[in-house]
C-alpha cells in the first residue's frame, strides 16, 4: 500500500520523503504535501524537525466535498487568492522542514479529528 511505504520513507527521511510545500497564506507555507498514488495525497506538519504529524490523507479531486486541498483549507482557515500563482516549493530547506508551532498542529489536528467525524456521519 502507497500509504504504509509513505510512512516507512518519513520515518526514514523526514521532511524529504515529501514532495512540496502549499502555496497561501500562513499557515499553508509551512505544510508539505506528497503525492501517493493517482490522486492520493498526503499533507504532513513538522512540530520539530525529528516529529511530523499526518494532517490529512485523500484525493486531489473536483468534487469540492471529497477534494483535500478543500479540507486543507477548511482546517487552516485560510484559502490561496484566485490569481495567486501557485508554485511548489520543495519541502525542505537546507536539509530541515518548515516548523510549524506546536498549539498550531495541535489545533489542526483537532480540527481534522472533528472534520472527519462530521464528515462520517450519515
Amino acid at each position: 500500500m502507497a500509504y504504509d511505504r509513505f510512512l516507512d520513507e518519513l520515518a526514514h527521511s523526514g521532511c524529504s520523503a515529501l514532495g512540496y510545500r502549499v502555496t497561501g497564506p500562513d499557515p499553508l507555507p509551512r505544510l508539505c504535501v506528497k503525492h501517493l498514488h493517482g490522486p492520493d495525497r498526503v499533507v504532513v506538519a513538522f512540530p520539530s524537525p525529528a516529529n511530523a504529524w499526518v494532517l490529512l490523507v485523500g484525493a486531489h479531486d473536483d468534487d469540492p466535498g471529497r477534494n483535500l486541498y478543500d479540507a486543507l483549507y477548511e482546517l487552516a482557515g485560510v484559502r490561496p487568492r484566485l490569481n495567486e500563482r501557485r508554485t511548489k516549493p520543495p519541502c525542505c530547506s537546507d536539509g530541515a522542514p518548515p516548523v510549524v508551532d506546536s498549539d498550531l498542529v495541535d489545533d489542526l489536528v483537532a480540527r481534522a479529528r472533528a472534520l472527519a467525524k462530521s464528515r462520517r456521519r450519515p
